[in-house]
């Protein structure tokens, strides 16, 4: 067993599972992955792994910090492993292909509102979206899959 990600679920007082640190070793190696990708790479590590428990653990891995769920408008949940630095995504329209990309400027939240209505904000999720290199136009390969 990991035991970084070991170190990582019992330093946000979650219990140490197979099901745990084979998601987050498997989200570290493929950022912004549904849970459906989740749970096939989970259960090609494990064997039988409910589909009930993989949302389980990216729910209780979100809720501590762990994992940071992003949800692109019209695309599934996506999760990943890269958490409390300021960055954002670019979504491809037409294989849903995301990437990271570092934030735009200035400091943790780089972008704001001219107005908060009294909010104090501490976080601002951009998306940026286009055609990735694989689909477009002229490109011979298509879209990629996942």
């Amino acid at each position: 067993m990991n035991d970084s990600r070991a170190e990582q679920l019992r330093a946000v007082g979650l219990r140490v599972t197979a099901p745990r640190v084979a998601t987050l070793d498997w989200l570290a190696a493929h950022p912004h992955a549904t849970a459906d990708q989740v749970a096939k790479g989970v259960r090609a590590r494990l064997g039988s792994v409910s589909t009930q428990a993989i949302y389980d653990v990216l729910n209780a891995c979100t809720q501590t910090g762990l994992l940071r769920r992003i949800e692109p408008a019209g695309s599934p949940a996506r999760f990943e492993t890269r958490v409390r630095d300021d960055h954002h995504h670019i979504v491809c329209r037409v294989c849903g292909r995301t990437e990271d990309v570092d934030h735009v400027v200035g400091e943790a939240p780089c972008v704001g509102p001219t107005a908060s209505a009294g909010f104090v904000i501490d976080e601002a999720e951009v998306v940026f979206w286009g055609v990735c290199p694989d689909c477009r136009p002229g490109n011979h390969t298509g879209p990629r899959s996942e």
